[in-house]
């Protein structure tokens, strides 16, 4: 069948839309990292929709609507929290959270939106793992997640040792954090899971290349994170159950 030109012209505002709704994608690169401080995504305003939780120093999520300035500031008492940590739920798939650039964009439409990332290298290819956007991470490149990993070193910013004790440079060095996975037991307990997963389920894959595309969010990632956009270029409905099951290495 042959359309006409001016039926493919009516058509054509459709097509567009069934494009942009697919929301952003590409290829793009990992790192990792955990400073303890309040994400970029915390504060009022950030995305389209509230803001990611943030957590006292003793780890208590904070009721102050994003207004309390971020631990990794002078007189701060805004941190991370320890419950958006990475977990796998099978031997394939995992959630967690991430400090995100992407080509073209701008943190008000990647604040709190998530994406499904499948690793293209090292020893966790073929894997895919949710995150969502919490962070905007300013030494970052294009289409950058830097994945939020309890051990993967503090970056530009340290909040970690007036939170938990952490030595000067954080856990391990600054940049990569550290080397091994007994290095993990020593961690705050409220840690831990999220620094084993890294060695376990991630294999200590380091800083792996990714495809990546814009889905709708885990309901069991926004329970956690407080934080879930409203529509833009896609629905975004939390999707599944507010609960999931979470997988370990059988010894």
């Amino acid at each position: 069948m042959r359309l006409s030109v001016s039926t493919l012209v009516a058509l054509l505002p459709f097509y567009l839309e069934l494009v942009s709704a697919q929301g952003p994608s590409g290829s793009g690169k990992t790192t990792r990292y955990w400073d303890c401080c309040k994400p970029s995504c915390g504060w009022p305003k950030k995305s389209n929709n509230g803001q990611v939780q943030t957590c006292s120093k003793n780890d208590q999520p904070l009721n102050d609507q994003g207004n309390t300035r971020s631990g990794c500031d002078s007189g701060g008492s805004a941190y991370m929290c320890s419950g958006q940590g990475p977990w796998a739920l099978n031997e394939t798939l995992a959630y967690g959270w991430a400090a995100v650039n992407l080509a073209g964009s701008n943190e008000a439409a990647w604040c709190c939106a998530c994406y499904e990332l499948t690793f293209t290298s090292g020893p966790i290819s073929g894997k895919k793992m949710i995150v969502q956007a919490t962070n905007t991470g300013g030494d970052l490149g294009n289409n950058h997640f830097d994945l939020a990993i309890p051990g993967g070193g503090v970056g530009l910013f340290n909040a970690c040792t007036n939170q938990y004790g952490a030595p000067s440079n954080g856990w391990g060095e600054r940049y990569g954090g550290i080397r091994s996975r007994s290095e993990c037991d020593s961690f705050p307990a409220a840690l831990k899971a999220g620094c084993y997963w890294r060695f376990d389920w991630f294999q200590g894959a380091d800083n792996p290349s990714v495809t990546f595309k814009q889905v709708a969010c885990p309901a069991a990632i926004t329970a956690k994170s407080g934080c879930t956009r409203n529509r833009d270029v896609i629905d975004q409905t939390p999707t599944g159950p507010r609960e999931v099951p979470t997988w370990t290495p059988t010894p």
